[in-house]
């Protein structure tokens, strides 16, 4: 089997604060590998982002978060990487679609000198002509019609889908080995979410990227992962392959969030217990042709 092209082994993680310590993380362990569309699914509050932040370095430097456990990319344990070499990673060999773009974009550069910046780190000679073209070229891939205009503005002139299409575009830029998808979809009509699903389909099948997709849309992932996790207040409950996953859940927690999702037929949403006991139920796994 191929080397994963995230490999992540018992990842802890906990924030101290005034009334004291907090674990946030207890043994998260995951795998994504080469071509590979992996979903982690839970409720808002249960682990999926920092779980991400922590692969793309965004939580080790901060003073009041212990992390333990190993992160590897593509065989390297990203916390023996020099600083700079990690930094490097980002934005090049693995990208993330942030779930809220307003606060990921740079409010005082204009959206194309923020993608010339994005197409640098996979190409440091790429002239500003050549990068606006190119940038063109990716928006038009998420229905920017208008990329000029786009290309021209500060990110508080476009609306909320807009610079989520432009984040989007950004993270695809550079065709990175691992992409982490935050929610991608957040802000988007159906018609773009389908088409940025679409976007990330191809990456997978012409450059062989590896995908995380955090989300909590069932739907979705149903339709989108090879692959899920399902995580509960920090702690992955039930994992395999995605459709032993939905036809047969096991977990207590996952058979009550596929419970949760509102009917179309009527019934509104059920009343499901939030914080039942069952949930602190053991692990499941569904084997896939002998793997876990």
């Amino acid at each position: 089997m191929s080397t994963p092209t995230l490999d992540i082994q018992d990842l802890e993680l906990g924030f101290k604060g005034y009334t004291g310590f907090t674990q946030v993380l207890h043994g998260i362990s995951l795998s994504v590998n080469p071509g590979e569309r992996v979903a982690l699914v839970g409720e808002s509050g249960s682990g999926k982002s920092v779980t991400a932040r922590i692969v793309l370095g965004l939580l080790q430097e901060l003073r009041t978060a212990k992390i333990s456990g190993s992160v590897r990319f593509e065989g390297r344990e990203l916390d023996q990487m020099p600083r700079r070499e990690r930094h490097a990673l980002r934005g090049k060999a693995m990208s993330m679609i942030f779930q809220d773009p307003t606060s990921s974009l740079n409010p005082v550069f204009r959206i194309g000198e923020q993608f010339h910046d994005v197409l640098r780190r996979g190409d440091a000679k790429i002239t500003r002509a050549d990068a606006l073209s190119r940038a063109a070229a990716i928006l038009a891939e998420v229905s920017v019609r208008d990329a000029d205009r786009v290309l021209n503005a500060f990110p508080f002139q476009l609306s909320g889908g807009l610079n989520q299409r432009v984040m989007i575009a950004m993270a695809l830029a550079n065709e990175p080995a691992l992409l982490i998808a935050d929610e991608p979809g957040t802000a988007l009509d159906v018609t773009v979410q389908a088409q940025t699903l679409h976007l990330m389909r191809k990456l997978v099948e012409e450059h062989h990227t590896a995908v995380l997709f955090i989300s909590h849309n069932l739907g979705v992932v149903r339709e989108f992962a090879d692959r899920v996790y399902v995580i509960y207040k920090g702690r992955i409950v039930e994992q395999g392959p995605t459709r032993a996953v939905f036809e047969a859940p096991r977990h207590p927690y996952t058979r009550a969030l596929m419970a949760a999702v509102p009917r179309l037929t009527g019934g509104g949403i059920p009343d499901i217990d939030e914080d039942s006991p069952d949930f602190a139920a053991p692990l499941e796994i569904h084997q896939d042709g002998g793997q876990s």
